[in-house]
C-alpha cells in the first residue's frame, strides 16, 4: 500500500497517478486517509496531554495525604479516574482511526511510475519491442486444441469429467514435455543466479493480504473456508511473503528466488474463443522470478529480469513482442508492468505469457519488508519486483501451433536434452 507519509507530503502527485491509473474518485479517497489520520492525531496529542496532566496529578496525592488532607486527595483521585476513563476512551478512538486508515490505505491502488503511458485498456499498451521469426505454416494449420486431440497429447474432456472446465489432462509425451518446460526454466532461473524454492500451494490471509491478492482479487482465488487458506494464483504470493516482516541486510540485496508451482485461478465470467483450449486455465504451472531490492537498483533489477524472459523465449524460438502496459490496463499494485506476448500461428493472436513489475515499495510496505542501509544501519522499505518465467500452458499452446507438421510437433532444441525426444507426436510413450 502507500505510505501515509508519500500521501501527506506528496499528494497532488499521489493524485495525478491514481487518475493514471483511472482509478475511481482519487481526491475523495486521498482526502479520506488525511481526514482520518487527521482525527487519529488530534486523539493522540489528547491522549498525550492528559497522560501528562494524570501524572502530575497523581504525583500530588502522596503529598496531600502525608498533610493530612485527605478530602483534598480524594478529589484529586477522583479526577485522575475521569481523566484515565477519558484516556482510555481516545485510546479506542486511535484504535477504531488506526483500523480505519489501514483499510483506506488498502483499498487505493499503486501508483504508477512516470514512464507508465497514459491509456484507459490494452489497446493502449505501447510495444517497445519485437522479436523472433514468424513461422509459415500454411492456411490449413490446425489450432493446439484440434492437433491435442490428433496426437493424443491433451484430454479436455476428461478434465472436465474429473474436475470441470479449465482442467485437463495432459498425456504421454505432453506430460514430459510439461517436466521439461519447468525444469528447463529452473535451470535457466538458476544460471541467472535465482536460488530454487519450493513453495506451499495455499497460503494464509495474512500471505494474501502481503502481496495485495487480499482484499482486492479474492473473488478470483479459490478459498478453503474451512481452514480460511487459500489456494495461490501463482508462486509470488508464498515466495515473496517469506520476506514479510523480514528486515535484510542491504550488502545481502537484491535478493533472487525462483519457483516452480501449480498456480489456480477461478478466472469468473471467463468464456468464449479467447479463452479455448489452453488460452485460459482454473489450474497451470508456471515458473516465477521475485526479486528484493533497494529502491536506489529496482530499475536495473527490472531491466535485468526483462532481459531474462526474453532469452527464455528466444531460446524456444517462438516470436515474441514486449508491451509496456499503459496507466489504466496495469494492475493494482503494480508501478510498471512488461507484458510479453508470443505469436500463435494458427489462431493468429498474440497470447500472453509473462508480466514482469516493478511494485517499487508498494507490496513491502503491506509486507513490513525492510533493509537496513549499510552507511547509517537506517531502516528503509524495500522494492519488490516479480516475472512470469515463464507461465506454461500459452507457451505450449504457441510450441505446438507454430511447431506443427503432418506427422507431429517439432520440439524446440533447448527441450531435447530435458525431455528426451524431438518430437510430439502419436508414438506417446
Amino acid at each position: 500500500m502507500l505510505t501515509l507519509k508519500l500521501i501527506s507530503e506528496e499528494t497532488e502527485r499521489v493524485i495525478r497517478g491514481l487518475k493514471k491509473k483511472h482509478f475511481n474518485d482519487a481526491e475523495k479517497a486521498v482526502e479520506n486517509v488525511l481526514a482520518i489520520d487527521k482525527r487519529r492525531r488530534e486523539a493522540q496529542q489528547k491522549s498525550d496531554k492528559i497522560k501528562q496532566e494524570t501524572k502530575q496529578l497523581s504525583s500530588q496525592v502522596g503529598a496531600l495525604m502525608k498533610e493530612g488532607l485527605k478530602d483534598e486527595a480524594e478529589k484529586i483521585k477522583v479526577k485522575v479516574q475521569n481523566l484515565k476513563q477519558t484516556d482510555k476512551e481516545l485510546q479506542e478512538k486511535m484504535e477504531n482511526a488506526e483500523t480505519e486508515l489501514r483499510n483506506a490505505l488498502c483499498a487505493i491502488p499503486n501508483i504508477p511510475n512516470d514512464d507508465v503511458p497514459e491509456g484507459t485498456s490494452a489497446s493502449d499498451n505501447v510495444i517497445v519491442k519485437e522479436g523472433g521469426i514468424m513461422p509459415e505454416i500454411g492456411d490449413d494449420a490446425m489450432c493446439h486444441w484440434d492437433l491435442c486431440k490428433k496426437f493424443n497429447l491433451i484430454d479436455f474432456d476428461m478434465g472436465v469429467k474429473v474436475t470441470g472446465a479449465g482442467f485437463p489432462f495432459y498425456i504421454g509425451k505432453m506430460a514430459r514435455l510439461q517436466r521439461a518446460l519447468e525444469a528447463f526454466f529452473l535451470e535457466e532461473a538458476r544460471k541467472s543466479g535465482y536460488l530454487e524454492v519450493q513453495p506451499p500451494y495455499v497460503v494464509n490471509e495474512a500471505s494474501g493480504y502481503g502481496t495485495g491478492q487480499l482484499p482486492d482479487k479474492e473473488g478470483q482465488m479459490y478459498h478453503c473456508n474451512e481452514d480460511n487458506l487459500y489456494l495461490i494464483p501463482t508462486a509470488e504470493v508464498p515466495v515473496t511473503n517469506i520476506f514479510r516482516d523480514v528486515i535484510i541486510e542491504e550488502k545481502d540485496l537484491p535478493v533472487k528466488r525462483t519457483a516452480y508451482s501449480a498456480c489456480f485461478r477461478r478466472e469468473a465470467g471467463s468464456y468464449g474463443k479467447d479463452v479455448r483450449g489452453l488460452n485460459r486455465l482454473h489450474q497451470f504451472d508456471k515458473v516465477e522470478i521475485v526479486r528484493i531490492d533497494t529502491p536506489e537498483h529496482s530499475y536495473e533489477s527490472l531491466k535485468e529480469m526483462l532481459i531474462h524472459v526474453e532469452g527464455l523465449l528466444q531460446k524456444l524460438e517462438l516470436p515474441y513482442h514486449i508491451l509496456k502496459l499503459c496507466g489504466g490496463d496495469m494492475s493494482f499494485t503494480s508501478a510498471i508492468c512488461y507484458d510479453f506476448e508470443v505469436w500463435s500461428a494458427a489462431q493468429k493472436r498474440w497470447l500472453e505469457v509473462s508480466s514482469v513489475s516493478n511494485f517499487e515499495s508498494y507490496q513491502a510496505n503491506r509486507l513490513k519488508c525492510r533493509y537496513r542501509r549499510a552507511k547509517d544501519k537506517k531502516i528503509e522499505i524495500c522494492h519488490t519486483l516479480n516475472g512470469s518465467a515463464l507461465a506454461l500452458p500459452r507457451i505450449v499452446a504457441a510450441i505446438i501451433e507454430n511447431n506443427q507438421t503432418e506427422n507431429g510437433i517439432r520440439v524446440p532444441k533447448c527441450l531435447v536434452p530435458y525431455c528426451g525426444f524431438e518430437m510430439l507426436d502419436n508414438n506417446n510413450f
